[in-house]
């Protein structure tokens, strides 16, 4: 892709995590955990190899991107001509590694702007396409082992081995998205509703970010900076073993055709050991001590 890596928005729940564009395309998931084979990496080749994007039909002429405070919750504003939409992304918190999901929720900020969806599912890093079954809810895809759900009220149509959806989001409305994961040879788990999720998701973080403290108390205007290097050091926890993966990415040379390009989904001892010097200092002992 010839997107800058620096334009992503990252986004995770402490098992997995993602990478969205600037264009609203989620363009890098491994599913169930940070280490599994990708089922959208068009981060690593194309558009085929996997994405997932939600944005404006109609010209795009400003973007804006942030954080909901405290959390890793992210917000990306489309400005049309039409009118303003949010989409809003996250990874709820889950209490089973192997059922992970991710909401996307689009919400109309001002007059009524047509939408366009394209879901392109790609298991294995781009190599095995899924069987896709439509379903009262949405659709299913199943991949050998794997199953993804994408649970939503807006009508789509399978269109050259893609998923797309056409649609309108009018002022102080929402459309949601649940794209979950769960292995095929286990049932679907039930789910709340996207709304109820996203205020259950801000609820946590903030609870977490709020357990921050420190022996030398910093200067209130580098607080938010350092908050928000806590929560992605935290998003980057493999809760099951505690370990913290070095980077959601894995096959990114530091240079175009060099040879440092190795998998950073591990935990990596010099990138561990600087890790747990910064959550002690911190005072989020008991994730240190995992």
């Amino acid at each position: 892709m010839s997107k800058p890596i620096e334009d992503y928005g990252f986004i995770g729940n402490a098992v997995s995590g993602a990478l969205v564009a600037r264009d609203g395309s989620l363009d890098w998931l491994c599913l169930p955990r940070f280490d599994s084979p990708a089922c959208f990496a068009a981060l690593l080749g194309d558009r085929e190899n996997g994405h997932w994007q939600i944005a404006p039909s109609v010209p795009v002429h400003a973007v804006s991107r942030r954080y909901l405070p405290d959390t890793a919750v992210l917000e990306t504003t489309f400005e049309t001509t039409a009118g303003a939409v949010t989409l809003v992304d996250f990874m709820p918190f889950t209490g089973d590694e192997h059922y992970v999901d991710l909401v996307r929720i689009v919400r109309g900020d001002r007059g009524r702007v047509p939408m366009h969806m394209q879901l392109v599912l790609r298991f294995d890093y781009g190599r095995i396409v899924p069987w896709v079954r439509r379903q009262r809810y949405g659709i299913s895809a199943v991949a050998g082992p794997d199953a993804l759900q994408l649970r939503t009220p807006v009508s789509m149509l399978g269109r050259g081995m893609h998923t797309v959806a056409d649609f309108e989001v009018a002022a102080n409305t929402c459309v949601p998205f649940t794209l979950a994961y769960h292995p095929s040879h286990r049932p679907p788990r039930r789910y709340k509703n996207a709304t109820a999720r996203l205020n259950d998701t801000v609820e946590r973080w903030r609870a977490w970010a709020g357990r921050y403290t420190c022996d030398r108390p910093a200067p209130d205007r580098w607080r938010q900076a350092l908050v928000r290097s806590l929560i992605t050091l935290k998003a980057l926890t493999f809760v099951p073993t505690g370990g913290i993966v070095a980077a959601p990415t894995t096959s990114l040379p530091a240079q175009l055709g060099g040879e440092r390009n190795w998998d950073y989904r591990l935990c990596w001892i010099r990138d561990a050991t600087l890790t747990l010097y910064a959550l002690l200092n911190s005072g989020y002992r008991r994730e240190a001590k995992a």
